[in-house]
Parts: C-alpha cells; structure tokens; sequence
C-alpha cells in the first residue's frame, strides 16, 4: 500500500486514511491478476475479483455522489442504483479501466465529503439521520469487508493448479 498509515492525527484525518488504506486494500485483491481470473466466478454470487471494484466506485457514487451531494443518477459518473447492478463488469471494461473508474470515484468522494463536516446530517430513507462521520465509517466498514472477499478469491485462484498465472 502507497498510503501511510496514520495512528494519530485528528479524527477526520485518522478516518479519512482508513478509508483510504481499505481502498487501497480492496484494489490490491485484484492487480495483476489476469481478465480471466479477475472476472473468474469462485462463488454463487455475483462476486468477482473486478466485480467487488466495480461494485465499491457504485457505492462511492451511492453515498457521495447521490446523497451527499444530491447529484440525480444522469450527473453520477457510473452506476449508482442501489441494487446488484454495481456488481455489472460488462466485457469491454478490463480490469484497468475497472481499477481506475473505482480511483476516479474514490478522488470524487473525497472531493464531496471535504465539503462537510463529520457531524453535518442527512435524512436517508433506508438508515435515517446519517452524518458524515457514519458516512466515512460504514465506507470503511464496506471496502474493508470486499477486501476480505478479495483476499479469499485470490487465494483459492492462486491454489488453482489448473490456473495460467497472469504473465
């Protein structure tokens, strides 16, 4: 991981580069695997090394795009319904260009999420009053529980003895 760890600093900067850090985390499940291991299904689910990075910039969008920053779903810059569609990694989209798109989401958050203080509020219909601080915690929450995910793909596609390693 590029990004040092903080164990001290204010809250928000303590929060900010844990959220930061399980991004980074969540990416590093997938790099260097080749296009067919990270779309490679191991699981029922729709769970894919890429689909788990495709699903975290949906919830970026989600969170910070939509409600934070009230933006309706034609002014988001990808996907952002509440549903299984953020899982979606359609054929044309390499791992690279999925990586990046989830970068390019993440830069936007931390953009939107400056604009408001930790204990700033929104009603939400599903969680009810949410602030920014909960916002950046259940992000935290979300990406660290995806990397996770990832850890365990990459490990059972790393034990595959039928597996062609990326070259």
């Amino acid at each position: 991981m590029s990004t040092t760890r903080i164990t001290n600093g204010t809250e928000r900067a303590v929060i900010e580069n844990m959220l930061d850090r399980n991004r980074e985390a969540l990416i590093e499940t997938a790099r260097g695997l080749s296009e067919a291991d990270a779309r490679r299904r191991l699981v029922a689910s729709l769970t894919t090394p890429i689909s788990l990075i495709k699903h975290a910039a949906g919830a970026e969008r989600i969170w910070f795009q939509r409600f934070w920053a009230g933006l309706d779903e034609s002014e988001c810059d990808g996907y952002s319904k509440r549903d299984e569609g953020t899982f979606t990694v359609t054929d044309d989209e390499s791992l690279a260009d999925v990586i990046a798109e989830f970068e390019r989401a993440s830069q936007r958050s931390r953009e939107i999420a400056a604009r408001f203080n930790l204990d700033d509020t929104k009603d939400n219909p599903r969680e009810g009053k949410v602030s920014m601080r909960w916002t950046l915690l259940a992000m935290i929450e979300e990406f660290a529980r995806h990397a996770g995910h990832g850890d365990i793909l990459r490990e059972q596609l790393e034990q595959d003895p039928h597996r062609k390693p990326n070259p």
